[in-house]
């Protein structure tokens, strides 16, 4: 069980301003929840702060009891959690067959690492030995980054906007990993406004200025989101 308890993040600028108001949510294991919702309306912020990227400024983040609000990044990554980023970071001077392998921090063989870069519909004999530079796409580099989570063979996986610059083809094959994901009990998290991503949901989070407007199951919530009801 992995249980959000009344967290809150507020920025200071001019004046101070709350980003996220008292979210409070219970997810049980082997679940695929999509977080949706308005620009600005917090989601990647609250991804972040599942991850320990931000803290937040009350509440709780608890993981199967154990409260880990104020672990670190790597303390949650050894607790099982993975994250991709909705912008993927460049990492200069690395092969993406070494980032697959530091993601799952062991050496793994060139067939291993071939077998995630196939699953987001890259080439492995094209990529596998590249470097991970300014002359990838935006899209590459995402499908490269969602490749490395796979590899990290986590527990709960966190994807911010998996949607973002990845042709239809690859799109396609990331839903049928995310379904063989939750077939193997592993929790997902996904920031999304992609119709195909909120129907293999089990549940959609509605956000809406830093509070959740709505909650329930596709078939609760698809109806009022596409007759314009949220």
């Amino acid at each position: 069980m992995f249980e959000i308890k009344n967290i809150s993040y507020e920025v200071s600028g001019g004046s101070r301003k709350k980003v996220l108001d008292s979210i409070s949510l219970k997810i049980k294991g082997g679940s695929l929840i999509v977080i949706t919702g308005t620009n600005g309306s917090g989601k990647s912020t609250l991804a972040q702060i599942i991850m320990g990227i931000k803290r937040p400024s009350e509440g709780q983040i608890l993981l199967d009891k154990t409260d880990i609000t104020n672990k670190t990044i790597t303390e949650r990554a050894n607790f099982g959690l993975a994250f991709s980023f909705q912008q993927p970071v460049k990492l200069k001077g690395i092969k993406v067959y070494d980032l697959i392998s530091i993601a799952r921090g062991e050496l793994v063989s060139e067939k291993e690492a071939s077998k995630y870069l196939k699953q987001v519909g890259l080439n492995p004999d094209e990529y596998l030995l590249r470097e991970i530079n300014d002359k990838l796409s935006g899209g590459e580099l995402k499908r490269i980054e969602i490749a490395s989570v796979l590899a990290r063979d986590a527990k709960i996986m966190i994807f911010d906007e998996p949607e973002a610059g990845i042709d239809l083809w690859s799109f396609e094959n990331l839903t049928k990993v995310f379904k063989k994901l939750k077939a193997e009990n592993r929790t997902l998290i996904i920031i999304s406004h992609q119709d195909r991503i909120l129907k293999i949901a089990d549940e959609i989070i509605v956000l809406n200025d830093g509070k959740i407007k709505s909650h329930g199951t596709p078939a609760k919530i698809l109806p009022k989101i596409t007759g314009g009801k949220l």
